[in-house]
């Protein structure tokens, strides 16, 4: 059984991450289940291991907090859901890129409930969805804005952290960072790409598209 917690309001960065601890080591010892945290932060920036001090461009803007998580700069505010993963991944094939690909399959499969394409990229971490309503990059591409990051950490073979998707958050918070280290490229909501969907919404495609992402064989 996988317990799904969902806290209204703004979680301060430090108490998420004090419970994540906490129930990854409890699930390692199996006194806990599995837990996904439905949730919003105050607004915020985070510093995976692969971040680059160059790419933090206003340092005083927000609260910078040293993740500790795979990937590089993210920011996390209100209007972007948060969505926390502690889940024992050596029941699921001890296979770290396969869980992310599920991972990325189930944020996928989220965005589909609201008839929008995301994509993965090789060589970029998250999903990413066209842009037909912005001019053609330089190279004559279609534009490609992000959604949703993930950036995971594992502790003896659960996870933590997870993924973050962009329901209607301000996207002009973004500019005080490089997101995961990507400048020929933007970011976008939910909202932004015209569609109103609320943090509702957005949990119940969350919830409806889990069990298929998550339990059914990605890799082979």
């Amino acid at each position: 059984m996988i317990e799904w917690k969902h806290t209204d309001g703004l979680v301060p960065y430090e108490e998420a991450l004090s419970f994540m601890e906490a129930r990854v080591a409890a699930i390692h010892a199996g006194t806990a289940p599995e837990c996904v945290w439905l949730l919003e932060h105050p607004p915020l920036y985070t510093a995976g291991t692969s971040a680059k001090p160059a790419d933090l461009v206003s340092p005083e803007r927000f609260p910078v907090y040293e993740a500790r998580r795979g990937g590089q700069y993210t920011y996390h505010g209100p209007g972007q859901r948060v969505v926390y993963v502690m889940l024992d991944v050596a029941k699921r094939g001890r296979d770290v890129r396969c869980f992310v690909r599920d991972l990325e399959r189930w944020v996928i499969n989220t965005l589909a409930e609201f008839n929008i394409t995301g994509e993965i990229r090789e060589g970029r971490v998250g999903v990413w969805v066209q842009r037909e309503d912005k001019p053609l990059t330089a190279t004559g591409a279609k534009a490609e804005d992000k959604i949703a990051a993930i950036g995971i950490r594992l502790r003896k073979w659960v996870s933590f952290h997870g993924i973050s998707i962009n329901v209607e958050p301000d996207l002009e918070h973004f500019t005080g960072i490089v997101p995961c280290g990507i400048t020929e490229h933007g970011v976008t909501s939910l909202v932004d790409l015209g569609l109103p969907v609320t943090m509702e919404d957005l949990d119940v495609a969350l919830k409806a598209t889990f069990e298929t992402a998550m339990t059914a064989p990605s890799c082979n």
